[in-house]
């Protein structure tokens, strides 16, 4: 498997929780992962001692040169965002990494050390809703993405605010090691398996008042249920016994989304576990999620994930199910796991 050995930047004022998450996915031992887990060390830029926000310090396991060997390079954060100038001898040490073909990710402010090298030149970028203007700014030859989780470009790859940083870090394990390992990676940190990389970084009410929750949630249990069943928003309305303004209303505030977006996010995940871990035709799964056709289903492929389902399943499903889709329609059965 490419891209085993992690190597997590450290610097002064280090951002502790963004260089927490690094540490928390790549650098604990996961015997259950099986024998070829990451192997995991911390660089640090500069001579110490490097001090951590919230008044630790780090000890390193060495200095700009194991980013000669790392196959997979964490920028966790940067001090100033874009305030801070980019050590040279780091910027020459990236740029030598990713030459020779290691994987490059930044979560949060570390996109501006990241951009220092110029390899997001081009490229779309992400990072904190508060510093987007600032990297605009800064860079304005990289097309960012102000509204996103992730962006994933190959071996280059950017995360919004600290905890998307998670996001963007399972993105890469099930890149690595398939959903199954991801998912049950996702379990033990207790955060959501997978929320794509086009989700927005905040919506207006992210919580929902307890009266609300208790409202909709029998509601988007039934909602997922049917999901490749036609869902008009007067029906749905009526299901949760209000007028159709109240129910767009409340929906909204509950969920950060209006009720056709967020059918649409559901269905999308559902399509997803299936090209994962079924080989049901594309055309199957996009009638049984209420797509209605392969076309359909390629197109909001395409829009939100920039991939189409076919790419989508030889990168993330299992060899078990590529070879179940290679063996052809006769083989399909219908059934009811659309539902």
């Amino acid at each position: 498997m490419p891209n085993r050995f992690v190597v997590a930047l450290a610097y002064d004022r280090l951002s502790t929780f963004e260089f927490g998450i690094a540490v928390e996915i790549f650098g604990l031992p996961r015997p259950e992962m099986g024998p070829d887990w990451y192997r995991f060390a911390v660089c640090a830029i500069e001579p110490g001692p490097l001090r951590a926000i919230g008044g630790f310090q780090i000890m390193a396991d060495g200095g700009l040169e194991l980013l000669d060997q790392a196959d997979t390079i964490v920028i966790p954060g940067w001090r100033g965002a874009s305030k801070e100038p980019v050590p040279p001898a780091l910027i020459a040490a990236l740029q030598r990494a990713h030459a020779r073909g290691a994987r490059l990710m930044s979560i949060c402010s570390g996109v501006f050390a990241l951009a220092a090298t110029g390899l997001l030149s081009g490229k779309r970028a992400t990072t904190h809703w508060h510093h987007v203007e600032q990297l605009s700014q800064a860079y304005p030859d990289i097309k960012v993405e102000p509204d996103v989780l992730y962006v994933d470009e190959g071996r280059v790859l950017t995360s919004a605010g600290s905890a998307a940083g998670i996001d963007l870090c399972l993105h890469v394990v099930r890149a690595d090691f398939g959903p199954e390992i991801a998912n049950r990676l996702a379990r033990r940190l207790v955060v959501p398996p997978h929320r794509e990389g086009g989700q927005a970084q905040f919506i207006e009410r992210p919580v929902p008042p307890a009266r609300e929750g208790r409202r909709f949630a029998p509601l988007f249990d039934n909602m997922r249920a049917r999901l490749g069943e036609e869902q008009p928003v007067a029906d749905l309305a009526a299901e949760a016994g209000m007028s159709v303004r109240t129910f767009l209303r409340r929906f909204k505030a509950a969920t950060g989304l209006p009720p056709g977006e967020w059918l649409l996010t559901e269905r999308l995940v559902r399509a997803r576990e299936l090209l994962e871990t079924t080989g049901h035709s594309i055309e199957s799964i996009a009638n049984a999620t209420g797509f209605g056709s392969a076309a359909t289903l390629r197109h909001h492929f395409r829009a939100r994930l920039g991939t189409s389902p076919a790419a989508y399943r030889n990168r993330f499903a299992s060899e078990a199910t590529r070879a179940a889709d290679m063996s052809g329609p006769k083989k399909q059965k219908a059934a009811p796991w659309g539902g």
